[in-house]
């Protein structure tokens, strides 16, 4: 285990490019150069950003330019010597730093510290291709995360990515089998410790990262509100958080989709940004696994919605959230230590983290 571990996520846009070249492949280049150990590139389904452009897939003419997440976790020297890269390359979008702990080489005798009892949120990024016996490996982890217990599970696709250092991406023409996955589950310190030793013996070479969350919300109860964090640490670096809402693409808040709504409201209301990502697999609560499968009229895939903001305004957002969710989604939050807001005439933050702790 690596306790000193940093996960670094990039919002941006589908068509955003630099000289010429789209940054989804500028930082994935970068990724490559620097040999992350993993990174997932994810196509959002629905968004928007600090300039509150809406970007979706349900209309054609702004399906063209979709939220685009990168996500890559390593030890913290090696994030840290490409941030001043990443800094140059994002002329507009969100990037974010979160403190983790990276598993690999051996999930069997991990220890989880004091401070991931309350809550933990289990990341697992695996190979598309990777199976256990005859049936797809996500889906086996899946199904035992449930059994365990856990709060909720979801399952999201990558276009791009690294893992075990090595670049793997989506080609045309291609089965595209190895392209990274990200499969993310929360649950208590103890359950989550049962299932540790579970996917070491599931999994050949499995890479995790472990996050403290807190629960908020799961199925309309309210289990506790977002801590009330300051602005700043004693410093003065400023810190954010992160509201995650994990629901049904059928969920659905009066006349329309939760995440549909969830954004929109969001949206009117000034929110700095708030993205969707569609997951093919997954479960909350009690609900049996369910997802993408042939033949099915209807789609039964989860939908994991992102939003980052100052600590004030997160307060104000939830109450947002808890409307929406009021008879579905797992709703957790998070500190965001480190963060980097761009916009024409526009820049926020840094990515030097803040000692907060909570």
């Amino acid at each position: 285990m690596n306790d000193d571990c940093l996960k670094l996520t990039v919002y941006f846009g589908e068509s955003d490019r630099l000289d010429g070249q789209l940054l989804s492949d500028a930082l994935l280049d970068l990724f490559e150069q620097h040999r992350l150990h993993a990174a997932v590139l994810m196509r959002a389904v629905e968004g928007f950003g600090i300039k509150h452009t809406l970007r979706t897939d349900r209309f054609l003419t702004l399906s063209e330019d979709l939220p685009l997440v990168a996500v890559a976790v390593d030890e913290r020297e090696r994030i840290e010597a490409l941030l001043p890269q990443v800094t140059e390359l994002v002329g507009g979008g969100l990037v974010t730093l979160e403190r983790a702990r990276l598993l690999h080489d051996g999930l069997d005798s991990v220890e989880l510290p004091e401070e991931l009892h309350e809550a933990t949120k289990l990341t697992l990024y695996l190979g598309r291709d990777e199976r256990i016996g005859r049936r797809a490996a996500f889906l086996e982890v899946v199904d035992r995360l449930h059994a365990l217990g856990l709060a909720g599970a979801t399952v999201l696709l990558g276009v791009d990515g690294m893992a075990h250092r090595e670049r793997r991406r989506a080609r045309f023409f291609s089965r595209n089998d190895a392209v990274p996955l990200m499969v993310i589950s929360i649950g208590s310190g103890e359950t989550i410790a049962r299932a540790l030793p579970l996917l070491d013996e599931l999994l050949t070479d499995p890479i995790v990262t472990l996050e403290r969350v807190r629960v908020c919300k799961r199925d309309g109860e309210l289990f506790a509100e977002p801590r009330h964090l300051p602005e700043q640490d004693d410093t003065g670096l400023g810190v954010w958080q992160k509201l995650m809402v994990y629901a049904g693409e059928q969920d659905r808040h009066g006349n329309h989709p939760l995440y549909v709504e969830l954004i929109r409201r969001l949206r009117e209301q000034g929110a700095s940004g708030a993205t969707s990502l569609r997951g093919v697999w997954g479960f909350s609560g009690d609900h049996p696994p369910h997802g993408d499968r042939l033949f099915h009229v209807r789609r039964q895939v989860p939908v994991v919605t992102a939003i980052v903001d100052t600590p004030d305004r997160i307060q104000r957002w939830f109450r947002v959230v808890d409307e929406v969710t009021d008879e579905a989604g797992l709703v957790t939050s998070e500190m965001v230590p480190a963060f980097h807001a761009v916009a024409p005439e526009k820049r926020v933050g840094g990515l030097k983290l803040s000692r907060l702790r909570f």
